[in-house]
């Protein structure tokens, strides 16, 4: 798999997730590592994106209990419970009011229109968090310059990921043992293949359009107390947090 700029700072995202959250929704899931990594946690997550290829795609990465339908269960498989992938236009989406205690937005913010996020904070529960990674237009010098920095490491990067991927044994398991070949992972999603035997799939890519002083302003306006960080690799963070006392 090769070296990716949202996935690099799931670390991140997961250290802002409220201790005893239970419930999520990821806008613009893509192929789901990220909601899968939300599931891992024992969350019951809505993922949602409006490509019908994408979704498919990440369904067949989960296991059975991805398909959108009512029963949430554990997945069905007496573990942790599967995210529930659907197609759906977040912007026009009626959502659940004080629902969700984690939103997540990887990369995908830029793909509608900035004030989305009055919906989404909506969405919250009190004491929920909204978590954007997001991507700007680079406008000013210190945009550029941070620009210039993630290129080399950005390179050091793939060079990395690539070199263990070269290492890696055949099938991204520890080889067969000496009784023979290893054992079939098992899980493996509604369509019967193993998320590793899922076709690749890129997600629709968009020039974000907003510069990071424009997405800033916005944000004090319609998320008032969040805080906004620029990251490498192109990336900001905008963390929000709805309080108890606030509508």
């Amino acid at each position: 798999m090769p070296f990716d700029h949202n996935d690099h700072y799931h670390r991140l995202l997961v250290s802002h997730v409220p201790g005893g959250s239970r419930t999520a929704l990821d806008v613009g899931c893509g192929t789901g590592r990220f909601a899968r990594r939300l599931a891992d946690r024992g969350i019951a997550v809505d993922a949602v994106d409006p490509d019908a290829e994408v979704v498919e795609a990440a369904r067949a990465r989960s296991g059975p209990g991805s398909e959108g339908g009512e029963d949430r269960g554990d997945g069905g498989g007496g573990g942790r419970p599967e995210p529930r992938f659907r197609r759906a236009d977040i912007t026009r989406t009626p959502l659940p009011a004080d629902h969700y205690d984690v939103i997540s937005c990887l990369a995908s913010i830029h793909h509608m229109p900035f004030g989305t996020v009055a919906a989404l904070r909506d969405a919250l529960a009190p004491g929920g968090v909204l978590l954007i990674l997001g991507c700007y237009r680079a406008t000013s010098p210190a945009d550029h310059a941070w620009s210039l920095a993630a290129v080399p490491a950005n390179a050091v990067a793939r060079l990395t990921v690539h070199a263990a991927e070269t290492l890696r044994p055949a099938g991204g398991g520890p080889g067969p043992g000496p009784g023979g070949p290893g054992p079939k992972p098992s899980g493996t999603g509604p369509s019967g293949i193993t998320p590793s035997e899922a076709p690749a799939i890129r997600a629709p890519v968009k020039q974000p359009s907003m510069s990071l002083a424009e997405i800033r302003w916005e944000a004090s306006e319609l998320l008032p107390g969040a805080t906004l960080r620029r990251l490498l690799f192109w990336r900001y963070l905008l963390v929000f947090h709805k309080s108890a006392g606030r509508p």
